[in-house]
């Protein structure tokens, strides 16, 4: 276990005398061809010298599930996101072992988002924000009330030179302008060293480091490093060189560039199947903080699932500090349930087959046995007890018991061995053996059964469809009453862009904005073919008595309606409908939108 330190280490009281490593100005990108050759797996080479284990007085977790996570899967609703934030405290526990998650601040859906989860009260996770280098983009920080924000500032010369088309002394000046604006607003400014492992560390990272030091000291707040391995390629081996040795990286930023260990954190990922042992490694050296994804969600191969880190963390410490290890089980099923989310069956902790065994034994033999066979007390730890592969010698017994554990199924909804579903899928696998077969009956064909005969189990995959496209329909909305052509409430202006959402959107039947006498002020947009029997229709009704008219003003949110038959057009149909603010954020109007569902669940698989 690591043991604590007594370092004394704050950014203030941290000024010890270091070498002053200057900006390596070069006229042409170093991408370190001899590692990164592109045409070839890329190379670990290896200088053989060694970095001592040195772990920080104290490690914990950071999350971005709602920023990284959300740019490698459809967006959440809010409600999911404030749903999964309980689940992260409970995961996190109250001391905080998850300190911060971070957002996206710029749709509405974001910031209603970000309100709804601070009413909650939690201190942990703290709410965080992430923007561009952008002076402007500190405007919504200030609104949000944020104190801290990532700023994506990129260390490598393939994101300086060929991505930003600067060279390196022009980039660092324009963060470091970004970074000394955020300290002017009292904001802590966490700088995001993108693609670090393929980055001159001596030449750049560490002369810009040490010149965000100088801000840290100056101003009394403390700067931030997110040490971002893009691309996965860091490497936890003894020996190994830089850019992509973890242990040399870290120890570059906290012996050479002065950075306290408690104002770093990694951020992996998995291209390279590294993810979790790179988070590790990154604590062991020395970074205090470990940033991760609920799942591992993210680009491409993801981010280090933080149930990885929380397993990872109470190994290492021997401390649960109010860690909720059943959370995690409750976390996939909400993904799975209410997300809708199909995760990978051997998928660690959370798969629905990560600790069953197939060693044929009858469920007693677990009973007697169980560590034989798994890697803790699953019960106990994640209420996932042991599961075992169902063959003729299971009985009702071991098919209740393989749905109980495969399906993570709480204890109220457990089912009895005596229940007729169990016994039905019982007589089923009999029928397969008396017919011959000699090996165990997968998943796959159980779950079949299952879904047969105990229904009331599963949410059906319509469900799933229908609160996808309703997901859809609502985010639609939110960006489309955002625009100032709409918040308008000018006619004028509305029509010529309602038009272009209708033509990206052709599952759209029509669009209209009404007024707060419930009057529509606009045409019905729609097709072109069908604008000669359609634009004009309601153009002279009340529609003050509306359910879809009435919600929007009341609550001030997206309202999605069940679904009906247009009697217009005699198309399955939902209307989703969202108030219409000015610049006061007063609401001057409603904008409705009927959507034919059938092509709108089409153009969401898309």
């Amino acid at each position: 276990m690591i043991m604590a330190k007594r370092r004394g280490l704050g950014f203030l009281n941290h000024k010890v005398h270091r070498q002053r490593f200057h900006l390596e100005d070069v006229d042409e990108p170093n991408l370190f061809r001899e590692i990164f050759p592109y045409d070839e797996v890329c190379r670990v080479t290896f200088d053989h010298r060694v970095e001592l284990i040195d772990p920080p007085e104290e490690i914990f977790i950071t999350d971005t599930t709602f920023r990284d996570g959300q740019q490698a899967r459809p967006p959440y609703t809010a409600q999911q996101i404030v749903d999964l934030y309980d689940l992260l405290y409970r995961l996190g526990g109250a001391a905080g072992v998850i300190r911060q998650t971070e957002f996206f601040l710029y749709t509405e859906k974001d910031r209603e988002a970000i309100e709804r989860c601070r009413e909650r009260g939690y201190q942990y996770p703290e709410i965080t924000g992430w923007i561009r280098a952008n002076k402007e983009d500190f405007k919504l920080v200030k609104e949000m009330g944020l104190k801290e924000t990532g700023i994506l500032t990129s260390v490598s010369d393939y994101h300086i030179f060929l991505k930003l088309g600067k060279n390196r002394r022009a980039a660092m000046i324009d963060y470091l302008r970004v970074v000394e604006a955020a300290l002017e607003e009292g904001i802590r400014p966490r700088c995001h060293f993108e693609d670090i492992t393929r980055a001159d560390i001596y030449g750049f990272v560490v002369p810009f480091a040490q010149e965000l030091i100088r801000l840290s000291e100056e101003s009394g707040i403390p700067v931030k490093i997110r040490l971002c391995d893009t691309l996965g390629l860091g490497v936890p081996y003894p020996g190994a060189a830089l850019p992509r040795s973890v242990p040399k990286l870290v120890r570059a930023l906290v012996d050479d560039a002065g950075f306290p260990s408690e104002q770093l954190e990694w951020h992996g990922h998995n291209d390279f199947y590294k993810a979790v042992a790179n988070s590790v490694t990154a604590w062991l050296y020395g970074c205090a903080a470990v940033n991760g994804t609920l799942l591992g969600f993210g680009e491409r191969t993801g981010n280090t699932p933080l149930e990885a880190l929380i397993i990872e963390f109470i190994s290492l410490t021997g401390d649960h500090r109010g860690i909720d290890t059943t959370a995690i089980t409750d976390i996939k099923n909400y993904y799975e349930q209410a997300i809708g989310e199909k995760i990978p069956k051997n998928q660690p902790f959370v798969g629905s087959e990560f600790n069953l065994t197939r060693a044929g034994i009858h469920i007693d033999g677990i009973l007697k046995s169980e560590e034989v066979y798994n890697i803790f007390n699953t019960e106990k730890i994640l209420r996932r007890p042991l599961t075992v592969a169902v063959n003729e010698k299971s009985g009702t017994a071991g098919i209740a018991h393989w749905i109980n554990s495969y399906f993570s199924l709480p204890p109220e909804k457990r089912v009895d061995k005596r229940h007729p579903g169990v016994v039905k899928i019982y007589k089923w696998v009999k029928e397969q053996y008396a017919q011959g077969r000699n090996t165990d009956i997968p998943s796959e064909e159980l779950e079949r059964k299952a879904r047969k005969y105990l229904p009331e189990l599963f949410i059906s995959d319509f469900d799933l469809i229908k609160q996808r496209a309703y997901d859809m329909a609502a985010q639609l909305i939110e960006e489309v009453v955002e625009r100032p052509e709409i918040r308008s409430m000018d006619p004028k202006q509305q029509e010529p862009f309602l038009e272009k959402v209708e033509e990206e959107n052709p599952f759209i039947q029509f669009l209209y904005v009404v007024n707060l006498e419930g009057r529509k002020i606009t045409r019905n947009i729609t097709r072109p073919e069908d604008r000669a029997k359609y634009e004009a229709i309601g153009m002279d009704e009340d529609f003050s008595d509306r359910e879809w008219f009435i919600r929007p003003l009341k609550s001030g949110k997206v309202h999605v309606t069940d679904f009906y038959t247009s009697r217009i057009t005699g198309a399955l149909c939902i209307t989703v409908s969202a108030p219409i603010r000015n610049e006061e954020e007063e609401i001057v109007g409603v904008l409705g939108m009927d959507l034919r569902f059938e092509e709108l669940v089409k153009a969401e698989g898309e």
